[in-house]
Parts: structure tokens; C-alpha cells; sequence
């Protein structure tokens, strides 16, 4: 069931991230929720032992280290309610199964500081509570409770656009629950012995040609076109991951090619993994170099159902080894504060360093990092206390679950949204305060910053008032797009017009890495042109995807 529920979701992801409401440049949800649930898959296949809440325990930790992304943190949250329900169960019946299903909607419920009906929550509340009415009236046939779960799960999806007008307005329904649906799709797949498994799309057979349930764990596929999965990091100057991805494009399938002009992530199932790290070589060094053959992870994986041989097949992922950078330290050794912040530019990472950030996770918008990301980074400090700046509000659920990974140290998290308050909370950090009076101290700050973005439409849309096409420039006010228009410069104007400028004191632009200095000097000399004694400061971010970034204060 977790190998088709991620291979299910895999397949639909780009569909799922299609439903997003908001046209911008996003953390797609269907993508988040696939990293997460592929990381709990690979987690509980890794586990020796039949019994069902091992597998499950294994699994609730797996989406924890791959949480993404709201959608993703929630989803993590789903396993780890499954996982209680479960624990100390060997075997689990129709009714005890579907009461763990109740469990990981009411731990989810409470993990969401304010829940909002019309999303995954609802969703999934839905399909737990039928599933468990279903049991509780004598039926023991799990394809039967999951099937009813999944009918009045469709029914509550459905109904998701009139408890949210944003999504009415839209025309589509929650993501978020669709992404749920999809993983009780392969799980019901899974059960009917037809579902695909993590690795390949295929109909599962054995050698025979029969069919073969999948809840067995034979798959039987003897030739795959792109059987090696290579994922690398790659440091380098002035890389373009557009044209990157572009060239790799036909060199095989599952490509992911994110990060900066200095360093970049890269992901691809490919026929020949030296073409690829050859190629990859012409831009940098290579880090962190991982091949796994598929074909031999499938094989490994028919012969663990017959009780055989077990090997890894995580294709790669984290699932909570310790980094190999970290290094032991005693508590006696480690120093007061540390202090990690999510940042896609270089520029901006610069920026944060200078203010004495020690770790900067590369994320953000299109690629948000997960709890693992984040727990590794402060791991790699060695600190009794770490501040967290997620820097941004899809990041903030992934970060709040750090401090289950940190054993002997303590997480402090920033809820900053956008890289004009985490600046400004570094600006409220005193490193001779106390813990609690620092994140007193640095949440008043974010307080006194506005925010603004300025990027472009990905897609059609309506947002409120405003009829939004492909291309479109758009502005953003704290994360609220408030402005449309077809040139940067008259779109920004409006932006900073809607952020109140001319009745504060200081204007921070943080520019792109598609602006020209001469464009960002023609907006500064309307800023003061307009108002003289505007203080203007101005920063290179080179971020990808936003041409301005803005701070108001």
C-alpha cells in the first residue's frame, strides 16, 4: 500500500500542483506531498519485521524527515496519527485499521493551529469516518472499508470549492485533497492487486504473466528504459538551471533540476549515469553522488516477498541516517546560539551570513525544503539553541516538527514568511539575551517590516478582482497579490504604493537574478525623486523567479 500510494501520487502530481490557487511561482502541492509520501514509503520498506505498526512507525518517521511543504506537514501528520493508532499491533483487523485511519485525522486536526474546512482536512476526515462506520458495522474486508472511505471522501472534495470561495472562484477543488485521494487510490490499488509500486507504472505480474497482488510485493518487471536513478549536488558560478534542465530533458525521465546559480540539486532516472555526471561536470564539482539500480531494487523486492534476501531500496532518498558532516560534540563544547535560515539566492544567502547566519538552507519558493533539510542544517551547528528562519510561509509546519529530530539541543522557531522579516529578526537578535527573550525579541521585529514580491503568472487565473494571464507581472503584499500589470517597473511602483512607502523611513530592494543594475537604478531614482529623504537600500540577491523582492519599515 505505501509503494502504490507513492508511485499513484508520483503519477499525478503535475495534475495535483495544476489546482493551485494562487498563478505565482509556488511550492506546488501535488510535488510537496509526493516528496513526503515517497520518503515514508521508503522508510517502511526498509523494515525486516511483518508487523504492522514497525511498518507504520517506520513510515509516520519517514514522512516526518520528507515533510514539505502545509501540505506535506499535514500529510506527515496523517502517518504519524496511523502510527499511534497502530502501535504495539502485530496484525491489525478491519476494525482496529480503520480506527488508526480516525487517528491520523485527529492528530492532523490538531497539529493545525487554526483548521480550515474545504482542505485536506476535510477530505480525509471524511474518508476516515466512513471507513470506520463501515467497520464498526461488521464488515472485515479491508478493499471494502477503503472504498467506502474513498466514495464519501470524492463526495467531501467535491464540495471543497463552496466552504472555500478562493477555490470556487478558481473553478477547482482542494489540491491538497486531491493529493489525499490519490494516495488512497494506490492504496486501494494495492489491495485490489493491480496498483503500481514505487518504482515502475507497469501492472504488477509475476513470471507466470498473472496477475499478482501487489500487497505482496512482487513486481515483476524485467526491462526498464531509464533503470539507473542518479542524484547528485552540483557546485559551480553562474549556472542556469532552466537551460540545465532543458539539456537533460531527453536523457532520461523523473528530472529535477532546482537550487541556484552556485549550487544545484539534480535528480534524473537515466540509461547511462556517466553521461550524466559528465555533462554535470562542465559546470562544477559534484557532490553527494548517488546511483541506484532500479532493476536490481526490484529484484531485491521480489525475493524479499518470498522471504529472501532484503536490500535498500529508498532510491536514495533520507529517511534518518546521520549526515556525514556531523560530528560528535560534547555538551560541554557547545556554544549558546546557533542560528539557520531558508534562502534561494546566493545574494541573499550572503546577506544572512553577514548577519550571522550559520547555516543557510537553499529553498524556498518552487523547492521548499524539508524537516530533514532543516534538522540536518542545525545539527551541523554545534549550539544548545538554534533559531530557525523558514522565511517563508509554506516552509514554517516543516520547520515547527525540528525539534523531534534534536535530541540534545533546542529549536527556536522564527515564523518569518518572507526575506525581508528574517532580516529583520537577525536585526533583533541579541546574542547576550536569554532564549526566550531573543525570540521575543526577533518575532516584535518581523512585526515592523512589510513585505512585497514582484514576479510573473505561470498560469490563467481570477483572483479576486483581478483577471490574470500567463505572463502577467504580478505584485504581491504579504503573500496577497495586489497588483497586475505587463512591465516590472510599473507593477513594482504599485506594489510599493500599496506597502505605504512614502510614510515610512526605509525601503530595502532585493533584486533578481534576471535584473539589470541600470533597471533597479531607474526604480531608485523614482523612489527618490518622489520622496528625498527615503533612505534606499539595495541588494543582488540573485534570487530565481521574483524580480523584487521589497522591505518596507
Amino acid at each position: 500500500m505505501l509503494d502504490s500510494g507513492a508511485k499513484t501520487l508520483e503519477a499525478k502530481k503535475k495534475e495535483i500542483d495544476s489546482l493551485n490557487v494562487f498563478p505565482v511561482p509556488d511550492g506546488d502541492t501535488g510535488t510537496n506531498m509526493c516528496l513526503t509520501f515517497r520518503s515514508a514509503a521508503a522508510a517502511g520498506v526498509k523494515i525486516e519485521s511483518s508487523s504492522i505498526s514497525e511498518v507504520a512507525n517506520a513510515a509516520s518517521m519517514g514522512s516526518l524527515m520528507g515533510a514539505r511543504g502545509n501540505s506535506g506537514v499535514i500529510l506527515s501528520q496523517i502517518m504519524r496519527g496511523i502510527a499511534k493508532g497502530l502501535d504495539g499491533l502485530t496484525e491489525a483487523n478491519a476494525v482496529q485499521f480503520a480506527a488508526a485511519l480516525q487517528a491520523g485525522v485527529d492528530t492532523a486536526y490538531r497539529a493545525v493551529m487554526k483548521p480550515v474546512e474545504g482542505t485536506i482536512l476535510t477530505v480525509s476526515k471524511e474518508f476516515a469516518k466512513s471507513a470506520l462506520s463501515k467497520a464498526r458495522a461488521g464488515e472485515t474486508d479491508f478493499l471494502e472499508i477503503m472504498q467506502a472511505g474513498l466514495a464519501k471522501g470524492q463526495i467531501a472534495l467535491a464540495k471543497t470549492p463552496e466552504m472555500l470561495p478562493v477555490l470556487k472562484q478558481a473553478g477547482v477543488v482542494d489540491a491538497g485533497g486531491e493529493g489525499f485521494l490519490t494516495i488512497v487510490k494506490g492504496w486501494i490499488g494495492a489491495l485490489e492487486g493491480a496498483g503500481p509500486g514505487l518504482i515502475f507504472e507497469e501492472v504488477v505480474q509475476d513470471i507466470t504473466g498473472e496477475n499478482t497482488p501487489a500487497v505482496q510485493g512482487i513486481i515483476g518487471v524485467d526491462t526498464l528504459e531509464y533503470p539507473y536513478c542518479t542524484e547528485f549536488l552540483v557546485k559551480g558560478q553562474s549556472m542556469n538551471p532552466d537551460l540545465i534542465r532543458d539539456e537533460l530533458m531527453e536523457k532520461g525521465d523523473c528530472l529535477l533540476v532546482v537550487g541556484t546559480e552556485s549550487i544545484l540539486k539534480i535528480h534524473i532516472h537515466t540509461a547511462n549515469p556517466g553521461e550524466i555526471l559528465d555533462y554535470a561536470l562542465k559546470y562544477g564539482s559534484l557532490h553527494e553522488v548517488q546511483i541506484h539500480n532500479m532493476l536490481a531494487q526490484n529484484e531485491a523486492a521480489s525475493h524479499q516477498a518470498k522471504g529472501e534476501d532484503r536490500r535498500d531500496f529508498s532510491d536514495g532518498l533520507n529517511t534518518g541516517k546521520p549526515s556525514a558532516e556531523e560530528v560528535p560534540v560534547k555538551p560541554e563544547d557547545l556554544k549558546e546560539y546557533g542560528i539557520v535560515a531558508v534562502a534561494m539566492g546566493e545574494g541573499i544567502s550572503e546577506i544572512f551570513h553577514s548577519l550571522g547566519v550559520e547555516q543557510v538552507v537553499f529553498g524556498g519558493q518552487t523547492m521548499n525544503p524539508s524537516t530533514y533539510d532543516l534538522a540536518e542544517a542545525a545539527k551541523k551547528i554545534a549550539a544548545r539553541n538554534i533559531f530557525i528562519l523558514p522565511n517563508n510561509g509554506n516552509i514554517i509546519m516543516a520547520a515547527q516538527q525540528v525539534a523531534e529530530l534534536l535530541e540534545d539541543r533546542k529549536a527556536y522557531i522564527i515564523p518569518t514568511k518572507s526575506i525581508p522579516q528574517g532580516i529583520a529578526a537577525l536585526l533583533g537578535y541579541n546574542p547576550d539575551s536569554e532564549p526566550e527573550a531573543n525570540l521575543e525579541s526577533m518575532k516584535k521585529a518581523i512585526t515592523q517590516v512589510a513585505s512585497g514580491e514582484v514576479t510573473y503568472a505561470v498560469r490563467n487565473s481570477q483572483f479576486g478582482d483581478l483577471q490574470i494571464s500567463e505572463g502577467d507581472i504580478l505584485g504581491l503584499v504579504e503573500e496577497k497579490i495586489t497588483a497586475t500589470g505587463k512591465e516590472i517597473l510599473e507593477v513594482s511602483k504599485k506594489v510599493l504604493e500599496e506597502m505605504n512607502w512614502r510614510d515610512k523611513d526605509l525601503v530595502t530592494i532585493i533584486y533578481g537574478k534576471d535584473m539589470m543594475e541600470e533597471d533597479v537604478e531607474v526604480l531608485e531614482y523614482w523612489l527618490e525623486s518622489e520622496k528625498p529623504d527615503i533612505e534606499v537600500e539595495i541588494y543582488a540577491g540573485r534570487q530565481p523567479l521574483y524580480y523584487y523582492i521589497f522591505g518596507v519599515e
